[in-house]
């Protein structure tokens, strides 16, 4: 049994790692002006925009990985309730033209991210079956 816990944890982790990755990645190509942006309009400062790379790049790295797992989780939580917070938050209780909720992709980061963090890396990672850094 425990097995099949690890391995549903290393899928829940590196398929969060990866397409968390794939926004980060995205965004060092266009830069962060448009984030610095909604956070200035939002009263907090500009330069906090880079701190979306930690989010999107770093953290998901180390969700890969399997190091740092838990703290990586719930800043890539944090990044997403933040992103939400500013980019969609006119959305949150919206359903889109299929009966979803428009924000389904950003809920699902945000809640498997919490799961991640509550769960850890599990034995196939680099903090292993030990529980350190994971």
């Amino acid at each position: 049994m425990v097995r099949s816990d690890d391995t549903g944890k290393l899928v829940l982790r590196v398929s969060l790692g990866i397409l968390i990755l794939l926004h980060g990645v995205a965004k060092l190509g266009k830069g962060v002006d448009g984030i610095a942006g909604m956070l200035a309009s939002n009263g907090l400062p500009g330069a906090m925009a880079y701190l979306v790379y930690v989010g999107e790049i770093v953290a998901p790295l180390l969700l890969i990985v399997g190091l740092f797992t838990r703290p990586a989780a719930w800043v890539v939580a944090i990044n997403m309730v933040f992103a939400i917070w500013l980019a969609h938050s006119k959305d949150l209780f919206a359903l889109s033209n299929t009966g979803g909720w428009k924000l389904e992709l950003q809920g699902m980061f945000l809640f498997a991210a919490a799961a991640v963090g509550f769960l850890g890396a599990g034995r196939f990672s680099l903090g292993g079956s030990s529980g350190r850094y994971n």
